[in-house]
C-alpha cells in the first residue's frame, strides 16, 4: 500500500484533534473528488513499518482524539489487507482513542460479498472502527454545511452504537 499524506493535527476529518492518513488507490473516481491524485495506487510513498511507527508516535499525546483513514479509498482490498494489522496495533497501543474511516462504498456494499471492495479483511477492519463515513461524494448533493462530509448522501455511522443496537445508527448531526 502507498499513502499520499499524513496530517498530525487535523480537525476537519472527525471529532477532536486527529492524526489523518490519506491512503492511495481508489476505483470510485467520484466526480469533483477533492484528492484525485490519490486514485493511483502508487501515489506518494510506500506504507512501511516505519510509517506505522511514526503514526503511532503521533497518536501518543493526550490531546489527540484518534486516527482517521481516508484517501484514496481505505476499503480497496489491497489497502484493507495493509490497514488491518496496522489498526490492530493502533487499538492495542491506544484502546481509548477512536478510529474513523471514510469510504466511497456504503456500509451495505462493504458487507456484500458481491462488491469488489469486500474481501477477507473487510469485517475485521470494520470491527476496529468507531465511525464510518460512507458513500461516494456526489457533486449535485454537495452541502458545505454538513458535518464531516461533503454531500448529503454520505452518512456518519456510529459503528459502536450500531453493533450494540443490531441496526445502523448514525451520529447526530450536531454542530452544523
Amino acid at each position: 500500500m502507498y499513502y499520499g499524506e499524513i496530517k498530525d493535527c487535523d480537525i476537519a476529518n472527525g471529532e477532536g484533534v486527529r492524526v489523518t492518513l490519506f491512503v492511495s488507490g481508489c476505483t470510485n473516481h467520484c466526480e469533483q473528488c477533492f484528492q484525485p491524485q490519490t486514485w493511483a495506487f502508487d501515489y506518494g510513498q510506500p506504507f512501511t513499518r516505519e510509517t506505522e511507527d511514526r503514526i503511532l508516535k503521533l497518536l501518543a499525546p493526550d490531546y489527540i482524539n484518534g486516527l482517521t483513514l481516508l484517501g484514496g479509498e481505505p476499503f480497496e482490498p489491497e489497502n484493507q489487507r495493509a490497514l488491518l494489522p496496522f489498526l490492530r496495533r493502533v487499538r492495542a497501543a491506544y484502546p481509548l482513542k477512536n478510529i474513523w474511516a471514510y469510504s466511497g462504498f456504503t456500509y451495505e456494499e462493504l458487507l456484500n460479498p458481491e462488491c469488489h471492495a469486500h474481501c477477507a479483511a473487510t469485517e475485521a477492519l470494520l470491527d476496529l472502527l468507531d465511525v464510518l463515513v460512507d458513500g461516494r461524494f456526489v457533486e449535485s448533493l454537495k452541502d458545505i454545511s454538513l458535518r464531516f462530509r461533503g454531500s448529503s448522501n454520505q452518512r456518519l455511522i456510529d459503528l459502536n452504537a450500531s453493533r450494540r443496537a443490531g441496526t445502523l445508527v448514525c451520529l447526530p448531526d450536531r454542530g452544523r
